[in-house]
């Protein structure tokens, strides 16, 4: 049977770095891959549609067509892997809307991998997301990202025990130069000849990352 991953990205908190791996994951399934399918459910800027307009589109959970026309697309088995930028603000509604609808037994019946990457912080919303998750999705596929740049120091003692995927923080300047929505992860490493440069060691990191994490969630199929 056909594999195909749905990476949901998400956070009950703005401002952790949601966009920014959607773009690494986005980017990186396409360099590996040669197509990937985005979905951008957010209210505010930074926008993924914005970043990558030719692979992404946008969807709401807002009300029920919406709901049914983004489960519509999620729930295809056709091997073009998905990455959801899920807005803090639609949260709730999505793993309430999931769960109700037994997303997760019927994605494993279709042969589809649903992945959740949880963006942790250490606030009382963030702690509470997190233990809403670890009773709704199973263990092998709830990763929590510990981005340096949002967590300065060690995570909460619940988001430290399962299965991680570190973000290296980037200086200032640098994290301003990837801001720029003209910037592409992939072409920096294509035409940028110095290899040691830290933006250049930082993307391959963080690739490099992402793709250990899709090793090991195809050897657990």
């Amino acid at each position: 049977m056909a594999y195909t991953p749905v990476h949901i990205i998400c956070s009950p908190r703005p401002q952790v770095g949601k966009t920014l791996l959607a773009r690494l994951l986005s980017e990186f399934l396409l360099l590996k891959n040669g197509n990937v399918v985005a979905f951008d459910i957010n209210l505010k800027e930074p926008s993924l549609l914005e970043y990558l307009p030719r692979v992404t589109e946008t969807a709401d959970v807002i009300d029920t067509y919406g709901k049914m026309q983004l489960m519509d697309r999620l729930i295809v088995n056709d091997s073009v892997a998905k990455v959801i930028d899920l807005g803090y603000h639609a949260f709730d509604e999505f793993f309430k809307m999931i769960e109700e609808i037994g997303f997760i037994k019927e994605a494993a019946r279709r042969g589809i991998t649903p992945i959740v990457l949880f963006m942790a912080d250490t606030d009382r919303p963030s702690a509470r997301g997190h233990e809403t998750l670890r009773a709704q999705i199973p263990s092998n596929v709830l990763i929590t990202v510990d981005n340096e740049h949002v967590v300065r120091g060690e995570l909460p003692d619940a988001m430290g025990s399962g299965r991680m995927l570190a973000i290296p923080a980037l200086p200032p300047f640098l994290k301003t130069y990837i801001d720029r929505l003209n910037f592409s992860f992939t072409d920096y490493l294509r035409h940028e000849k110095d290899s040691s440069t830290e933006l250049h060691q930082w993307i391959r990191r963080n690739y490099i990352g992402l793709r250990d994490l899709e090793m090991n969630l195809t050897l657990q199929r």
